[in-house]
């Protein structure tokens, strides 16, 4: 028994040894503290690309909106509510806005997996019992799950523009039409396709789980604690003073558009709202990041907003994309959890969302990372506004030269990185430092790192400092070390360990900059 352990103390590195580190991670940043100025004095610019957007795809009325570090920081609007009585638009002005019905749906849900009342990997005939026996493309097909429905994998064909005609029907036709047998394109989880029927089904549970229709579980937990008084599912209840007419630009004029009243698919659709209440909307969603320790004080967690943003089913990768002012610059898109997710060339992710029915269309966008958002809503069939968001949205990170948040070294990456710096370039002693994991001299060599080290700090010269630890996340990182010649970048990644050792390393001289 001795006789191992002494073996096992001779075996196993320090690392093993090493007591619990207690990491932290600062919060990341904006480095300007006048970014908001700057955003303030973009507005003219901005408000004048929406107005000649507006004017050249023959908006009745535009609404918009721009959301900045949590609040609705400026709004504008444009043409008619009511084309015949000349009712203008006005902050009061409610929209129909479609599609971005949705994230309120997908929102829903999630409140009610994190209550413990339902599961996202669940069959959906737990909740729809009509479900049950559905005849799939092929007999070995999964069911459909409840995060199927989320992220249009369900295998439901796109069904733009049936569904949106389908917006005031009732709970009894919805499971009529499921019991016929729904015609699918694929097997569930196989595919992306868009389906308003799956938020149709989606609005269903959550009244199945709640005992409350899917519009009195969303406004009770969702809009009442945002506020958001100005907002409703039916048009018929909205004061006739701010309800936005649709309608569609035919032979050179303007045709009124019949709305439609609430129903079942209201659910993927229906929500009718104003630019002052959709901005706390996006204000929530900006809150979301960075992720951190505070209270909680949104009606939904913070953790499953961010988990509504991820991409959970990619969709394209367009290399020929260019941004409405031409500049070019290749996108990937994927679905969330009712809404949409983008990353450009530059790195900017997007999460957003559009909407469009008969008489209407609009869109919302963010940047986490920068924490903007845009919002416009126009009463004229499918209304094209994403261009505009994208354009709205370039042009504002260029004249006010907003910076993403920047991460800050967690307390463990600055260790390591004046442990690293001790070492080089002789690499004397470095396996019994303690600060390296178990496989790092397996995999590199100590002559062969004493070798390329000495070679670059001779072509550097002279140390003259160290920079902070430019970090990629909590356990990855790197940093400049200055010389007389030239500079030395060193990169690093940490173990899962506590405490987390060194098992990558990278060195290289790059060139001072002119």
């Amino acid at each position: 028994m001795h006789a191992a352990l002494c073996c096992i103390a001779a075996c196993t590195p320090l690392s093993f040894f090493a007591q619990t580190t207690t990491i932290v991670y600062p919060q990341p940043k904006f480095e300007d503290a006048n970014r908001l100025q700057k955003i303030t004095a973009a507005m003219p610019v901005i408000d004048q690309l929406f107005k000649d957007y507006a004017e050249k795809n023959h908006f009745p009325g535009f609404a918009w909106g721009i959301v900045a570090d949590g609040k609705l920081l400026h709004t504008g609007y444009i043409g008619y509510d009511d084309i015949d009585k000349k009712v203008p638009v006005n902050s009061q002005s409610a929209f129909r806005i479609a599609s971005m019905s949705k994230s309120f749906t997908a929102m829903a849900i999630l409140k009610l997996r994190d209550e413990g009342k339902l599961k996202l990997d669940d069959p959906v005939y737990m909740y729809i019992p009509e479900m049950k026996n559905q005849p799939y493309p092929t007999k070995d097909a999964a069911p459909v799950t409840v995060r199927n429905l989320l992220s249009h994998s369900a295998g439901f064909p796109e069904d733009n523009p049936w569904g949106d005609r389908q917006l005031a029907d009732t709970d009894d036709e919805l499971i009529a039409l499921i019991k016929k047998g729904i015609s699918y394109s694929t097997n569930p989880g196989t595919g992306y396709e868009y389906s308003n029927l799956g938020f149709a089904m989606l609005g269903y549970i959550i009244k199945k789980v709640s005992g409350m229709t899917y519009e009195q579980y969303i406004n009770e937990n969702i809009l009442a604690p945002l506020g958001m008084g100005n907002t409703y599912w039916e048009y018929a209840k909205i004061p006739a003073i701010q309800l936005a007419h649709g309608y569609r630009w035919l032979n050179n004029q303007w045709v009124e558009q019949p709305l439609l009243h609430d129903g079942t698919y209201g659910a993927m659709g229906g929500m009718i709202t104003t630019i002052e209440d959709f901005g706390k909307y996006v204000a929530l969603h900006l809150s979301a990041y960075p992720a951190g320790d505070s209270k909680e004080s949104g009606p939904v967690k913070r953790s499953s907003i961010r988990e509504m943003h991820y991409p959970w089913d990619v969709n394209g990768f367009n290399v020929n994309y260019k941004y409405p002012g031409g500049r070019a610059c290749p996108m990937v898109t994927a679905y969330c959890y009712g809404l949409s997710w983008a990353r450009d060339c530059d790195g900017r992710l997007m999460i957003a969302h559009s909407g469009g029915l008969p008489g209407f269309g609009s869109n919302w966008r963010i940047l986490p990372d920068y924490g903007i958002g845009v919002i416009c809503f126009a009463n004229l069939t499918y209304a094209s506004t994403t261009p505009i968001n994208m354009q709205v949205l370039d042009t504002l990170i260029s004249m006010a030269n907003l910076k993403p948040r920047q991460l800050i070294a967690s307390s463990i990456l600055n260790e390591r990185r004046d442990e690293l710096v001790k070492l080089l370039p002789a690499w004397n002693n470095a396996e019994a430092s303690g600060i390296f994991a178990q496989n790092f001299f397996m995999d590199y060599f100590s002559d062969s790192l004493r070798k390329e080290a000495t070679a670059i700090f001779a072509k550097a010269g002279k140390i003259i400092t160290v920079k902070d630890v430019a970090p990629e996340n909590g356990l990855r990182g790197s940093f400049i070390m200055e010389g007389e010649n030239s500079n030395i970048q060193v990169t690093f990644t940490l173990t899962p360990e506590n405490p987390p050792m060194i098992q990558a390393y990278s060195i290289k001289e790059i060139p001072k900059k002119q």
